[in-house]
């Protein structure tokens, strides 16, 4: 008898443990993923994708005023994707004829191929392909970039300044809040952990959940303009899409390549006579206030710069959209 009540509460306590562990390993494997939003599900079902060696790359390609030879192409930042617009879209539509963004690889709805070497090189090549893939490849295009799309927007600038055959002929460039000065860049503690944790990396990237993302994220943000719970969660189901939060610390992996490429990226803006413009929200802590400015002043004294309000940080196109599309309409009527 008292081996039978000790088997029996051995069954329960194993029980117990199962019942335990199974939403524990759901938890860490995150199953399932989360839905999209009837919004961000619409963002997808407008957009197209088109192949480059062999991946998906996902898009978005609005026709607006009929008549105009403007065209825009937006690059979008770190870990987000080209949904970072959606608040400034329809505004930028009014105004060229061509608003085109895309999810670079690796990140949105565009395939996350791992393990793969994420370069910045190889997203502008993507740019490229997909300006030949619309036809627009001899047309001047206007760049508007945020944060990663800064970086890649430098490379695509390089390319433009050596006259490469097949390159994009850029019109003019906007960046926005991205540390195209790896001296004044503060990544977060967790880009920190993830980019150089070396074994330590894949585990951290597979007990990342909405959580410790959101955590993450919010303080990168103006205290008065916080995205809301299903704001985060749009961005976070955009990271999760293909199992995107897996490749978060190959891509991170750009960070290293700024440092490297330094003179290449910071020299292509330097010596480029187009017109180029920054819009900063300034208190971002990535890119922290007054050291950037006073070092992009310093190096590129022929730049335009907006400096939109005092609350406004590192997601400005987000945070205070109807400031940055002014800023930016600004700078594209200036010349």
């Amino acid at each position: 008898m008292v081996r039978r009540d000790r088997l029996r509460r051995m069954r329960e306590w194993w029980v117990q443990v199962g019942l335990l562990a199974v939403p524990l390993l759901a938890a860490y494997l995150h199953i399932p993923p989360p839905q999209l939003s009837p919004a961000l599900h619409s963002w997808k079902s407008s957009g197209k994708f088109f192949t480059y060696k062999g991946l998906r790359i996902f898009y978005q390609d609005s026709v607006g005023v009929v008549g105009s030879p403007e065209i825009v192409v937006l690059l979008h930042g770190f870990p987000t994707s080209s949904y970072d617009w959606y608040k400034i879209w329809e505004g930028l539509t009014l105004r060229f004829h061509r608003v085109i963004a895309l999810d670079f690889l690796g990140f949105g709805f565009s395939d996350k191929p791992r393990p793969h070497h994420y370069s910045i090189f190889e997203q502008a090549s993507i740019v490229e392909a997909l300006l030949r893939h619309l036809g627009l490849q001899n047309r001047r295009i206007n760049l508007l970039s945020h944060d990663y799309g800064d970086i890649v927007a430098q490379e695509l600038l390089y390319r433009f300044k050596q006259n490469r055959s097949g390159r994009l002929t850029i019109k003019s460039l906007c960046l926005s809040n991205g540390g195209i000065f790896p001296e004044t860049h503060r990544p977060l503690l967790l880009q920190k952990l993830l980019k150089d944790g070396g074994v330590l990396s894949p585990i951290l990237t597979r007990l990342m959940n909405f959580f410790v993302f959101s955590r993450g994220l919010t303080p990168v943000f103006g205290p008065y303009t916080r995205p809301s719970e299903s704001e985060l969660w749009d961005m976070w189901a955009g990271i999760r899409n293909n199992d995107g939060n897996l490749v978060i610390d190959s891509l991170l992996q750009y960070i290293n390549q700024r440092k490297k490429f330094r003179r290449r990226w910071v020299g292509a803006l330097a010596s480029v006579s187009i017109p180029i413009h920054f819009i900063y929200g300034p208190l971002d802590p990535v890119n922290p206030y007054p050291e950037f400015l006073e070092l992009y002043r310093k190096t590129l004294p022929r730049s335009t710069v907006s400096i939109l309000d005092d609350h406004i940080s590192h997601y400005p196109q987000l945070e205070d959209p109807m400031g940055f599309l002014n800023a930016y309409m600004g700078f594209i009527n200036s010349f």
